[in-house]
């Protein structure tokens, strides 16, 4: 086993459940999808429009947002932002704006950071959550030692864990 062998693992298994689920959906009787309403069209292509404006003005700032995927990142973030403000893709643009965030926050404030701000920014995708705060918390504590544990400590990642001034 090489340092490839996990993720090509987890690649392989996320493929073959992606199959899975594509053909229990093909031969069910699950419900129909919808017609978009004008507001979803509008919030896709503004989704787009966003983010590829952020994008196109931050890759040519330099600094962070110059290296490697900041830019690109940052991009996302806000197309996902605008994609999540009609109700019917809220859930879908919070969590990939939460993924977007995670990986813009491990490499300068670290681990436990990055998995602060994608737990509580995915939390916001369903509002029930807003109101029960100590659950977020609770939730947030369990996910970070959860999350040390396993990957710190018993799969020796080598990351940050706190901010690099």
């Amino acid at each position: 086993m090489g340092p490839g062998y996990m993720p090509l693992m987890v690649f392989w298994l996320q493929i073959g459940l992606g199959a899975i689920v594509l053909l229990a959906s093909i031969f069910s009787d699950g419900e129909k999808l919808t017609r978009w309403t004008s507001a979803e069209i509008a919030s896709f292509v503004g989704g787009i429009a966003v983010g590829t404006a952020v994008w196109w003005v931050l890759k040519s700032t330099g600094g962070f947002f110059g290296q490697t995927y900041n830019a690109v990142g940052t991009g996302m973030l806000a197309g996902f932002l605008v994609l999540s403000i009609p109700q019917g893709w809220r859930i879908l643009g919070v969590i990939n704006a939460a993924m977007c965030l995670f990986g813009l926050l491990l490499e300068k404030m670290g681990f436990f950071a990055a998995l602060v701000g994608i737990i509580v920014l995915s939390c916001l995708a369903e509002r029930e959550h807003l109101k029960k705060p100590v659950g977020i918390l609770g939730c947030t504590v369990f996910l970070l030692v959860m999350c040390w544990f396993v990957f710190i400590k018993q799969l020796d990642i080598r990351v940050n864990l706190w901010p690099q001034l």
